[in-house]
């Protein structure tokens, strides 16, 4: 989850590292350092805990110099967020950053421990630093002392590592956690993403999984897990650093949730014919027709999308569809069909669990389709097939503009199987269609019921609990309604299938605690009525998202409405996010929360 940034270079290393960790503080936020090699070729370097105005007040107070350096912002996994835990770790002559975690450090510390190494540290990190150093001790040089610890590494990494006495020396590797090189004139690079490297580098190349890299001012190699030299494609960014500016708005998820139109708009522009009103997909690596089963999974918000598309899947395509969430089907060893097609979920493309199980579901045998917003990411290279968003960069930890471009690929997607297993017919698919391609207005329409939803935002904003209810294909918004509000707002929040109320959560219900309804009249809108009818009789505050006709018959029962834009049912699960996202930021404004960077969290999740 961590960022890690470094460079060898002619110009001063501190400025371009701390500019790179300010585009990867999404990454992590829990404290941040920065090593760097000075001018007689010892290594010096500055950590503070906290966010990197911290570290920023540190370097202003006590400068670094050097051209060679490397960087860090962190996520906290083995230790607490203090400065003594926060990365650069040294080590005798080295010191490295590291994104991910060393399974077997407790072996390895307990192994160097034996041989006199003092650890000043709780983290697994710090391991890395001490082997590396231990085995220059052996008299091996640093490209031969940094494989030798790479070979003994278990678990999943991303490192980069200086060497004192080696200025314009850098050693990468990555294990699991991505790292990608990029190109300078007369200076070379390393990041976690693309993002880090984008106005640094207009070319970059991602390592494979077990590659590590050396770097020099003018040069690479790239060397695989037996230590041979490849060549790895040298790719140019597809995004330019403009596009990550706040251009005004008070937070990064302010102006993503304004994006909404555009990203499904430019989504759907790759993957619809507008002119003949049909989906417009690559081919795919197996006969849609032929397929017994898909298999969907992901994490967080990407799995409540996937819960949408197996809704469209199953009712439209007529297709099984078994799915689960990433971090439990990697481990459940199901029985997977032949012929059966594993769709995969994911924003950055780099989820260690969503990864996890493609790599999984390839060894048994499916077809893997990947939908990504960066489709040159680890996922995006070890799929047989990928449908990329449009969505553009997104740096607020809680996702937003992903996740109605992903719904977007999926409606596409389960469209483009209904029409190859012949279970719509041609009017059909362009009526579909036609709905999908009329989303982008309807969804910048939202924005005009911003002033309803601040009203809904004051309610919500006052309780200690809040309950989302949905049915049908919008019980999984009611969900992505519920993670956003617990995200930044940090109010509890649970979502449950309406009619799942009396089942139980009813118990709950008393004056103190709102209940939010995902309710357009066209998807069993008269089920959620008795449902929100039965709340409403035990006391509770009744909030509604609906359209105009729903609005009339909740009046009465809900004790305050948004009226959102008539839509067909089957986007109705698109459009309604973006309010349900709107309503969890305008409560965190109100709380006063971190809206960009919420408490324990950070946007790529690259650990289990």
């Amino acid at each position: 989850m961590c960022g890690i940034c470094g460079v060898v270079g002619h110009r001063p290393a501190t400025p371009i590292v701390f500019e790179a960790l300010r585009r990867l503080e999404y990454r992590g936020y829990d404290s941040a350092g920065i090593a760097t090699l000075t001018a007689n070729g010892t290594i010096d370097r500055r950590r503070a805990a906290g966010k990197l105005d911290n570290l920023e007040a540190v370097l202003k107070a006590d400068p670094l110099t050097g051209t060679t350096g490397i960087g860090h912002t962190r996520w906290a996994t083995h230790g607490a967020p203090t400065e003594a835990n926060a990365h650069p770790h040294a080590a005798g002559r080295v010191a490295i950053v590291h994104n991910g975690i060393i399974e077997n450090f407790a072996t390895l510390k307990a192994e160097l421990e034996s041989e006199g190494r003092i650890f000043l540290s709780d983290t697994d990190s710090e391991t890395v630093a001490h082997l590396v150093d231990f085995y220059l001790d052996q008299g091996k040089a640093p490209r031969d002392a940094a494989f030798a610890a790479i070979k003994r590494l278990e678990g999943a990494y991303a490192i980069a590592i200086i060497f004192q006495g080696h200025d314009g020396l850098l050693i990468g590797a990555r294990h699991g956690a991505p790292l990608a090189v990029g190109y300078g004139d007369g200076e070379m690079f390393l990041g976690s993403d693309s993002l880090a490297l984008a106005p640094l580098a207009s070319r970059i190349t991602y390592l494979d999984d077990g590659d590590w890299c050396e770097l020099t001012p003018g040069n690479v190699i790239i060397f695989n897990g037996d230590g041979q030299e490849v060549s790895r494609p040298i790719q140019n960014i597809a995004f330019m650093a403009g596009q990550v500016g706040k251009d005004g708005y008070r937070h990064y998820m302010e102006k993503e949730l304004h994006e909404h139109p555009v990203a499904i708009g430019q989504t759907l522009q790759r993957i619809t014919d507008p002119a003949s009103k049909t989906i417009a997909l690559p081919k795919m690596p197996f006969d849609p027709a032929q397929v017994p089963r898909v298999t969907i999974t992901a994490c967080g918000s990407a799995f409540y999308a996937g819960m949408v598309g197996r809704y469209w899947l199953e009712s439209l395509a007529r297709v099984p569809v078994e799915i689960d969430v990433a971090s439990e089907m990697r481990y459940r060893d199901a029985p997977q069909p032949d012929k059966g097609v594993a769709l995969l979920i994911s924003q950055s493309g780099e989820t260690a669990d969503t990864l996890g199980v493609l790599r999984s579901l390839k060894k048994a045998g499916q077809s893997i389709v990947s939908v990504l917003n960066v489709e040159h990411s680890t996922m995006g290279r070890e799929s047989d097939l990928v449908l990329g968003m449009v969505a553009g960069p997104e740096i607020s930890v809680a996702s937003t503009k992903a996740f109605t471009a992903q719904l977007s690929v999926l409606a596409a997607l389960s469209i483009d199987f209904a029409r190859a297993r012949g279970t719509i017919d041609k009017a059909r698919e362009e009526t579909l269609t036609a709905s999908l391609l009329d989303l982008p207005s309807r969804a910048a329409e939202v924005f005009t019921r911003v002033e309803a939803i601040q009203e809904m935002a004051r309610i919500v904003a006052e309780a200690r609990d809040v309950l989302y209810l949905g049915r049908g294909i919008c019980t999984p918004i009611a969900f992505e309604g519920a993670l956003k509000l617990k995200e930044i707002s940090y109010i509890h929040a649970e979502a449950y299938a309406a009619g799942e109320l009396k089942h139980g959560p009813i118990s709950l219900i008393d004056r103190t605690v709102p209940v939010v309804a995902i309710a357009p009249s066209t998807i069993l809108f008269d089920k959620t009525l008795s449902n929100l009818q039965e709340a409403k009789a035990r006391g509770g505050r009744i909030l509604a998202f609906t359209d105009a006709a729903g609005a009339k018959r909740l009046e009465g029962v809900a004790e305050h409405v948004v009226i959102l834009p008539d839509v067909d049912a089957f986007v109705a699960p698109i459009l309604y996010a973006i309010p349900v996202q709107i309503l969890a930021y305008e409560v965190a404004l109100l709380k006063g929360t971190d809206v960009d960077q919420p408490r324990n969290l950070a946007k790529s999740v690259t650990v289990e």
